[in-house]
């Protein structure tokens, strides 16, 4: 169906040219899904973008052929392309909350996409919209035509997406990144999806991810990436089960495993790594003194306490004359966190995760139930002043390191705001060197500090957040989903450097992920949550041996088997 020979993308600047994929070729057949799997800045997304004809200027095709079927999508004219997108290709992009226009319902945004590709009436249109959103899954299709995307959930409104990407009957469909921001229950239901579309309509399938289960569970082909040349490719069951490129095993070696846990991820030296550089070492050690110096001892009992915890949100109004009703986000949380471990907790989207993290760093004001932190009372968020200690003493890594981070400001002025917020250090050129020291910790390069977030990779953003949350002198770390959005490699990276610092230093962590493998990689203990209450907690070990209860069962019978890579531990 589709076939990729010799493709070469630039990207022209005042500095010269970047080749962002080199000679690459692959095919996809009728009814398969072939995946594209790499770190960030492979070219995965730059070879959907010249495949569908969306490559942002000044990018170009250099050289290289484009066929589908028996069209050579490089021939055609623009207006030829316009017509070819959305009618013989479409595309599912990463964030459906983006790819939907807020303004418009449901009903109006498939009806126009159908119109503007097929000669039918209205009416017509309308009845294939509600026969499409019934056959990708959403009840009462009829009904919640009309509802506008903010009134569907996110794996709702991926599946929407879905349905726009088929509106036309496309033979191709590029899928980029079509499952990172979802848990894993939904992510299980589109994965099913995309499998089921490629076997009953024979859709060709380009699958772009980092997600090496989400590889392993539906593609039939790989392709593996890595600075835009391809270094492995065949069928799935070959290239993850018996890979040959040394770059391959190392990917491989770098996936999070649910069946058993790994103390550290070997990796390849790769951008980003400790630097090498003596006075880099040396401004290390100056940092990991100045943090064990200023550490608190750990108390006898537990770091955190939390006793009938419930957080309830105002409702949405249903009518002028009905008061709305709250909703419970959280009811009767219960917990306890032992000094220098890892709390894991796990649960799907909207299960009350995140909200417990702000309750507990005050973003977030319970209704009910008490807090105790190192054995003194933890005063809620409305009445806890800035003033007070343990504003410095639990610090917060959130999921998404370059919306924290404030773009207008330099690297330095970042990491140098909690020592002025918190009076830890006055002098300015000791803020600055201890800025500097911080970041040769996390494992970034001393001119770091006088560049933009925007000059950064994913990876590098986050240990700059872990950087500044270090900075604070923290006894207790809150990490929410702090490597959902990594590629596999990036995030092996993170996981090593939380794991290095929470071992050196004892930091006590709450690890918040919808990552279930990821979440045995980290925790000494597991808390689940579902519908905003615990339903098990325990060792994390014991969890994954044998969890007790329905839904904790449910969610690991989810997770993508990683099975194929035993071949290649």
């Amino acid at each position: 169906m589709l076939v990729v020979e010799n493709l070469t993308v630039e990207f022209p600047g005042r500095h010269g040219v970047f080749t962002a994929v080199e000679g690459i070729s692959m095919t996809v057949a009728p009814g398969e899904i072939h995946g594209l799997v790499g770190e960030s800045g492979a070219g995965k997304s730059t070879i959907g973008a010249a495949v569908i004809g969306l490559l942002q200027p000044p990018g170009r095709i250099a050289s290289g052929s484009l066929r589908l079927g028996e069209t050579d999508l490089r021939a055609l004219t623009p207006e030829q392309a316009h017509r070819i997108r959305g009618k013989r290709i479409s595309m599912i992009f990463q964030d459906p909350q983006t790819s939907l226009n807020p303004l418009m319902t449901i009903e109006d945004q498939l009806i126009e996409t159908i119109l503007a590709h097929e000669d039918i009436g209205t009416q017509a249109a309308r009845a294939r919209a509600i026969a499409l959103l019934e056959e990708i899954g959403i009840e009462n299709a009829a009904a919640r035509i009309g509802a506008y995307p903010h009134q569907f959930s996110g794996g709702m409104r991926q599946r929407v997406v879905i349905a726009l990407a088929l509106c036309t009957n496309p033979e191709l469909i590029i899928a980029d990144e079509p499952t990172t921001a979802l848990d894993v229950a939904v992510q299980s239901q589109v994965l099913e999806l995309l499998r089921r579309l490629a076997d009953t309509r024979g859709i060709g399938f380009i699958l772009i991810t980092h997600d090496i289960g989400v590889i392993a569970e539906i593609t039939d082909r790989v392709t593996v990436l890595r600075g835009g040349r391809v270094m492995e490719a065949g069928a799935t069951a070959q290239v993850l089960g018996a890979p040959t490129h040394p770059y391959t095993r190392a990917l491989m070696a770098a996936v999070p495993r649910l069946d058993r846990k790994l103390e550290r991820f070997l990796l390849p030296a790769v951008e980003g790594d400790a630097p090498d550089l003596p006075e880099a070492v040396d401004e290390a050690e100056y940092a990991a003194n100045w943090l064990l110096s200023g550490l608190r001892h750990a108390s006898s009992g537990p770091a955190l306490e939390i006793a009938g915890l419930s957080v309830r949100f105002k409702g949405t109004r249903t009518s002028l004359f009905h008061a709305p009703e709250p909703f419970a986000a959280l009811s009767d949380i219960a917990l306890s966190v032992k000094p220098g471990t890892v709390l894991g907790v796990v649960g799907e989207s909207g299960s009350g995760k995140s909200t417990l993290a702000r309750a507990i760093v005050g973003l977030v004001n319970p209704a009910a139930g008490a807090m105790r932190f190192a054995g003194e009372g933890l005063p809620y968020g409305r009445v806890r002043a800035r003033s007070h200690p343990v504003r410095r003493a639990i610090q917060m890594v959130f999921q998404d390191p370059y919306s924290s981070l404030n773009s207008r400001h330099r690297i330095g002025e970042i990491l140098a705001e909690p020592l002025k917020l918190y009076g830890i250090e006055r002098d300015p050129a000791q803020r600055r060197r201890l800025a500097g020291a911080m970041l040769a910790l996390v494992g970034l390069a001393p001119d770091a500090i006088d560049r933009y977030p925007h000059q950064f990779s994913g990876g590098q953003r986050q240990r700059i957040a872990v950087a500044r949350a270090l900075l604070a002198r923290p006894s207790f770390l809150i990490c929410d989903e702090p490597t959902s959005a990594l590629d596999v490699s990036i995030q092996a990276q993170v996981l090593n450097l939380l794991k290095d610092l929470q071992a050196r230093f004892g930091l006590t962590i709450l690890f918040i992920s919808h990552n279930l493998a990821v979440v045995r990689q980290m925790a000494d203990d597991i808390v689940v949550l579902k519908a905003g209450r615990i339903v098990e907690a325990g060792p994390s070990e014991a969890f994954f041996a044998a969890p007790q209860h329905p839904y904790s069962v449910e969610l690991l019978s989810l997770t993508p088997s990683l099975a194929l890579l035993d071949g290649a531990a």
